[in-house]
């Protein structure tokens, strides 16, 4: 296939963020390709499906031939708990190698908001390593951080939820107390989907966040609030995130192997230190009681 500036790649396709990337992309006029591991005939918004699994290196350059700008959506947790830095690690050099292959201009990562440093959970590590990774490539990597997507499906948006359904009286560790840096889904793929049109964010790390910073105490309260549900609170020293995600593994439909390092990482703090690129696409960010109502209509 010929390369066209017009080409586009969606890897995790139907996951959280990439099943909702695809239809305002081919509305702006790209082509756009989805890959996908198994469901090879699922209909992804006019959207061209390809097989592909980047763990397995052989099936990568059909995905990849002709692409000019390739989206990188995958995480391996949902693959297992044990070794799952190892998968990604393995699949993110898996895809730039094939990329290098077919000369792609340009990678949009969707990563992990977080300082850096030794005192990082497994999770945002891995998220970082990923980047590491991917900014060895030929490519032009860009690179957006985002903390808590409120998004129905979305992990961490699920995982709140079935603490504050299932738990009216909680005691927690001092996680509570972390201050986060929520943002609505619906503005992550809106800061997403503008990137391969403005070159001015080729090559370049921004924070994405929404309007306010929260506590998670003050993220379940409110969202508790919206339920109309009552919700006690009571911190605990004695607890720690690692121990905490062993009794939030049993609450949330959400699978252990993801649940529990989202869990670990709520000791770091995830908050924009940055706000480049609300200049470079400025959006009206929605606030979080929106984007909670939004995504316990399903949105």
């Amino acid at each position: 296939m010929e390369k066209s500036l017009d080409s586009i790649l969606i890897t995790g396709a139907t996951g959280f963020i990439g099943r909702r990337l695809a239809k305002p992309l081919v509305k702006d006029g790209f082509f756009v390709r989805c890959m996908v591991r198994q469901n090879a005939s699922a209909a992804l918004d006019g959207a061209e499906i390809v097989r592909g699994d980047l763990l397995e290196p052989a099936t990568l350059d059909k995905a990849l031939a002709g692409i000019d700008v390739a989206y990188y959506l995958v995480h391996s947790m949902s693959g297992g708990r044990s070794g799952f830095e190892r998968r990604d690690r393995e699949a993110a050099r898996n895809f730039v190698a094939a990329a290098n292959r077919a000369n792609v201009r340009r990678v949009i990562y969707l990563g992990g908001l977080g300082e850096t440093g030794d005192d990082l959970s497994e999770h945002l590590k891995s998220r970082l390593e990923v980047a590491d990774i991917l900014k060895t490539g030929t490519f032009a990597t860009t690179f957006l951080r985002a903390a808590v997507i409120i998004g129905a499906g979305g992990a961490s948006f699920e995982m709140v939820r079935a603490l504050v359904k299932h738990l009216p009286v909680m005691i927690t560790p001092r996680w509570v107390s972390t201050r986060c840096q929520p943002i609505a889904v619906d503005d992550v793929i809106s800061y997403l989907a503008a990137c391969p049109a403005d070159e001015r964010t080729s090559g370049r790390t921004f924070d994405i966040g929404g309007p306010e910073v929260l506590t998670y105490r003050e993220m379940m309260e409110r969202l508790a609030r919206i339920e109309g549900r009552k919700l006690y609170i009571i911190p605990v020293p004695v607890l720690t995130p690692k121990l905490s995600s062993y009794w939030v593994g049993f609450i949330t439909p959400v699978s252990p192997s993801v649940s529990m390092p989202l869990i670990e990482g709520l000791k770091n703090e995830v908050i924009c230190r940055e706000r480049a690129i609300r200049d470079l696409i400025p959006l009206q960010l929605t606030p979080y009681d929106e984007a909670v109502q939004k995504a316990l209509m399903g949105s």
